[in-house]
């Protein structure tokens, strides 16, 4: 025990000493704990941009929601009190229109289908509408599928949804997703949900298989139903006041960073979602695999009506389903 935590003394100021010997120490923030693919992939973002920049500009990591949740921490970054932030799209969804459509249920087909449309112009575009809002979209990171999970019984058709509470992100998008199937949808931050199941409060949330693992929820909710509705991509955003602050040089520096960290996020997340699965499948959640999503994509019409609303929008959703 003692040698554990001389351990993590002696890492933690490692840390500090390296932060202190940058010149510009960015501040970051992750709801998730250390280890979970986002947090590592920010750090190996890090990394590389040190390496960029010899050593002047460096990456200091608050994991497990030490600066708040992902509603505040957004509004820290934009104001330049936090520097770097990794958060879902989902909780952007109320703030820029065009992020909701990444955050229409079954908008992607597969991983693959997901990569192609974030990796092209149209993850370009995505990100350049960030500036709008003072903050610098850097690079989307993989958050796997989410499907919902509950404490109450397994669900394997639409009409199983019927009345039951279901914790979703602080999004319009989310709320209406799950009002559609016609379930309850409660938002709240994700550090609450373990308690909130637990207690009655809520029935259930929706999720990937490494967060439905890594926060425990897995254990006061052990239905799992892959009916895949999501796959909402993180994004690395950067306050635009701290990044004006940098030179061009080292602006260019951060965006290489960024990207060069995505293919080493993707590979962590893959192997974690391997993980968590078996690991939740050997403790006993019964998993509901078997399951015909058509009925759950025919619920979804009137969100697509709803967020698709003008010939824009509508020009987006038809550039995604199109790509190969």
């Amino acid at each position: 025990m003692l040698k554990t935590v001389t351990a993590t003394l002696l890492a933690t100021v490692a840390m500090a000493s390296a932060a202190a010997a940058c010149e510009i120490t960015l501040k970051a923030s992750d709801t998730h704990p250390d280890g979970y693919p986002t947090v590592e992939g920010v750090r190996a973002m890090g990394k590389i941009l040190e390496e960029k920049t010899d050593g002047r500009i460096c990456i200091e990591m608050f994991s497990s929601a030490q600066l708040g949740e992902e509603k505040d921490t957004i509004e820290q970054t934009q104001f330049g009190v936090i520097d770097i932030n990794r958060v879902s799209i989902g909780p952007f969804n109320n703030i820029i229109p065009e992020t909701q459509v990444f955050s229409l249920p079954y908008i992607f087909r597969s991983v693959s289908h997901e990569h192609n449309v974030l990796d092209g112009p149209i993850g370009e575009e995505m990100l350049a509408t960030f500036s709008d809002h003072d903050l610098v979209g850097l690079a989307f990171y993989d958050s796997g599928s989410r499907s919902f999970y509950n404490s109450q019984h397994p669900i394997t058709k639409v009409e199983d949804l019927q009345g039951m509470k279901f914790r979703v992100m602080q999004s319009d998008v989310f709320v209406d997703m799950v009002g559609a199937l016609g379930a309850n949808a409660t938002p709240m931050p994700y550090g609450e949900v373990y308690s909130s199941i637990q207690t009655g409060v809520i029935d259930g949330a929706e999720n990937n298989w490494p967060s439905y693992d890594t926060s425990g929820h897995y254990e006061v909710a052990k239905y799992y139903t892959l009916d895949q509705h999501l796959m909402v991509p993180e994004v690395v955003v950067m306050s635009k006041i701290s990044f004006d602050k940098l030179s061009p040089e080292d602006q260019q520096a951060v965006r290489e960073a960024a990207a060069e960290s995505v293919p080493i996020e993707r590979e962590l997340w893959a192997a974690q979602e391997r993980a968590s699965e078996e690991k939740i499948r050997a403790s006993g959640a019964e998993i509901v695999t078997e399951i015909d999503k058509t009925p759950f994509i025919e619920a979804m019409a009137p969100v697509y009506q709803k967020y698709v609303t003008d010939a824009e929008l509508q020009s987006l959703v038809e550039r995604i389903q199109a790509t190969e």
